[in-house]
């Protein structure tokens, strides 16, 4: 019977230990880590499009831009870099859409598979924050009969810091 209050005053120390909050501690730099990508085939079996998957963590939590970060250096934060095998080598490609002015005119762009990350921040006192970010992108390029490809990744956090840099594996793509 003695044991009762010793064993309560045990059990609210170790629930009281046990349910403080324990943050993660990340540099303020942001970080990415490749975790999958996965092919996307259309109605004719051809691979389109994939799904890029990644995780990121940032110690003061200052991912994503504002709809109105619109001028440089504030248009991207993901920066995604294409690559084909040519030869057994990989190369960095920049894929070229036409763009119609009018019924006579083309304009041919740059296509950029760089994107925008919406602001992420946590509220409260504790802004360290991680996660995962999905990415669908265009995998198939019309102009080129080379069918592995490769993409290089990095964000900015809104400080401007740069995160490590990494690279999916290969992607064989059927094309036809």
């Amino acid at each position: 019977m003695k044991l009762k209050p010793f064993a309560l005053i045990v059990f609210i120390v170790v629930f009281a230990f046990s349910s403080c909050k324990k943050y993660e501690d990340y540099p303020p730099e942001p970080s990415v880590e490749f975790m999958d990508f996965t092919l996307l085939r259309d109605d004719q079996g051809i691979d389109q499009r994939g799904v890029l998957r990644f995780s990121f963590a940032d110690g003061d939590g200052n991912i994503g831009l504002y709809d109105s970060d619109t001028l440089p250096p504030y248009d991207y934060n993901l920066f995604i870099r294409y690559f084909e095998r040519q030869n057994g080598e990989f190369k960095e490609v920049f894929l070229i859409t036409p763009n119609y002015i009018n019924d006579t005119t083309i304009v041919y762009d740059t296509a950029t598979f760089n994107g925008r990350i919406p602001i992420l921040t946590p509220a409260g006192k504790n802004k360290a924050i991680s996660g995962e970010i999905e990415d669908t992108l265009f995998v198939n390029n019309p102009l080129s009969a080379f069918d592995t490809i490769m993409f290089e990744v990095y964000i900015n956090d809104r400080a401007l810091n740069k995160s490590n840099t990494f690279r999916t594996p290969p992607i064989v793509i059927k094309k036809q």
